[in-house]
């Protein structure tokens, strides 16, 4: 053969191999146009992530739960409580009698801060003594640490006028002001602390990011795994013909979803136990709570991520489309939950939004009993959610069962 008639030979061959791969490219193109689910991820992802991480993701902390103590309950200690406010890191929500009550709702998880100014915070001020009061602050999450460390340095001039005033004065529209006046205005030899607060860090006096991060990996790995396995299971039996025998079967949509999560149950102990074991073995991680406390809760945790993996079961039409659903679930739980980025830091809206999942109220109940000592009775408030949710997917899931038996 001549070698223009190989060229030709060549080209035709090239030619044929296109139209081949652009038949293929087209029937791809028509399979995803008919796939609802995978045509909705390729916008989906890209508007979800952009969304969490530009509106709902913010580790500029403000607005933390705070807690105030204030014995001395003058002028000049509402001033500095005002001062406090004016920097939106921590908003109070809470007035108690005494620190002992602050620390209880600290381990509770009721608050983030707590401000206490002792009853002689104005012999203090007039003696320049330092501290003037005392910062108490959930320690075991770093970045909460972090914003509240800020505060230490929060400047109190020299009093104002007289000997006992902060320095800072109420403005007419109730705001507050920093006043210029000098250190020496109304307190000739007075020097003013550089730092105004003693900042105590409760749970984490450390300030060890792996005891904040460990603990709570129990309920990111549970949440992926648990979900992934159950929303499989029944999609698997209905792709090898199983599903039609159990039917046929005396067995019940209830009796039939119970077994198929069961299994499951043993699993997720089994993965908390090892979690906790390399937790403690090799980060030192401690566990001041109950394990029998938290083996409840985690129960309860489990069972709810369970039954959302069963609702994923009856939506989906193949273990892929189980897969996608799976992880549509678990990327908002992940960023919003508090694992990765400070819950008080999130708009409104993501809140609401956090306050439905699983996997928020369980990161609180895990790192209120394993770092805090708290009890199922402090945490009472974290696991009606869970198990709400439990009740509302396995409803959900027998529903939808039953119209596919139909």
């Amino acid at each position: 053969m001549s070698r223009a008639g190989r060229c030709r030979r060549g080209a035709d061959g090239w030619r044929a191999s296109l139209r081949r791969v652009l038949a293929i490219a087209g029937k791809e193109l028509r399979h995803l146009r008919r796939d609802r689910l995978t045509s909705g991820l390729i916008a989906g992802i890209p508007l979800v992530m952009t969304l969490l991480f530009g509106y709902a993701i913010n580790q500029d902390i403000r607005h933390l739960r705070g807690g105030l103590v204030d014995l001395a309950d003058t002028r000049e200690s509402r001033a500095l409580v005002l001062a406090v406010q004016a920097t939106q890191v921590v908003d109070f929500i809470a007035h108690e009698a005494s620190a002992q009550a602050l620390q209880t709702r600290l381990v509770r998880g009721e608050l983030a801060v707590g401000l206490v100014i002792p009853a002689d915070f104005e012999r203090r001020l007039q003696r320049g003594e330092w501290p003037l009061a005392q910062i108490m602050v959930d320690g075991s999450d770093p970045l909460v640490l972090s914003a509240a460390r800020g505060l230490v340095n929060l400047p109190v001039s020299a009093p104002v006028g007289s000997p006992g005033s902060t320095g800072y004065a109420e403005s007419a529209g109730g705001g507050v002001s920093e006043s210029t006046t000098g250190a020496g205005a109304g307190n000739a030899g007075a020097q003013i602390p550089d730092q105004a607060f003693a900042l105590r860090a409760w749970f984490n006096p450390e300030r060890r990011s792996a005891l904040f991060i460990v603990p709570a990996l129990t309920g990111v790995i549970l949440t992926l795994t648990m979900v992934l396995f159950t929303s499989i299971a029944i999609v698997r039996e209905r792709e090898r013909g199983n599903l039609e025998l159990l039917i046929t079967t005396p067995v019940r949509p209830l009796e039939l979803m119970l077994g198929k999560i069961l299994p499951y149950v043993g699993i997720g102990y089994l993965q908390i136990a090892l979690i906790l074991s390399l937790g403690v073995w090799l980060f030192d991680v401690p566990i001041v709570g109950s394990m029998l406390d938290f083996g409840l809760a985690a129960g309860c945790f489990v069972a709810a991520v369970l039954m959302l993996g069963l609702v994923i079961s009856t939506l989906a039409t193949s273990q892929f489309q189980a897969f996608q659903m799976t992880f549509i679930t678990f990327l908002p739980q992940l960023l919003l939950s508090g694992y990765m980025f400070p819950f008080e830091g999130m708009p409104e809206p993501a809140q609401w939004l956090a306050e439905v999942f699983p996997l928020t109220h369980f990161l609180r109940v895990v790192r209120g009993i394993i770092l805090r000592g708290a009890t199922l009775t402090d945490m009472w408030t974290e696991l009606v959610p869970l198990l709400a949710f439990f009740a509302a997917g396995l409803a959900v899931a027998l529903t939808r069962f039953r119209k596919r038996l139909d």
